[in-house]
């Protein structure tokens, strides 16, 4: 291993998820990844935004769709509602 990929490994344990551009500083700083830990490091990012990202139920998605119905479209209300109808659409 790399000392740039042992220091995003510890980096990643400690805030759970990491910028690009702390993975450049880190690079940077330490040396270049391996092909695999290349590899590794984006699917292990990849994976923890992915569940980081919100769950969205079938029954909060038809609530978020009345709210779309009826309230301005300028409103906080309009624009939360409008994000849970995103994030079901994309599979959340």
């Amino acid at each position: 291993m790399t000392a740039a990929f042992d220091k995003l490994k510890t980096a990643l344990a400690e805030k759970k998820t990491l910028t690009d551009d702390e993975v450049a500083k880190i690079i940077a700083e330490h040396g270049e990844l391996t092909a695999d830990e290349s590899t590794w490091l984006a699917a292990e990012l990849h994976e923890r935004n992915r569940a980081s990202q919100q769950k969205v139920t079938l029954e909060q998605f038809l609530e978020a769709n009345k709210i779309l119905d009826t309230a301005d479209p300028n409103s906080d209300e309009y624009k939360n509602a409008e994000k849970i109808a995103e994030a079901y659409l994309q599979g959340g």
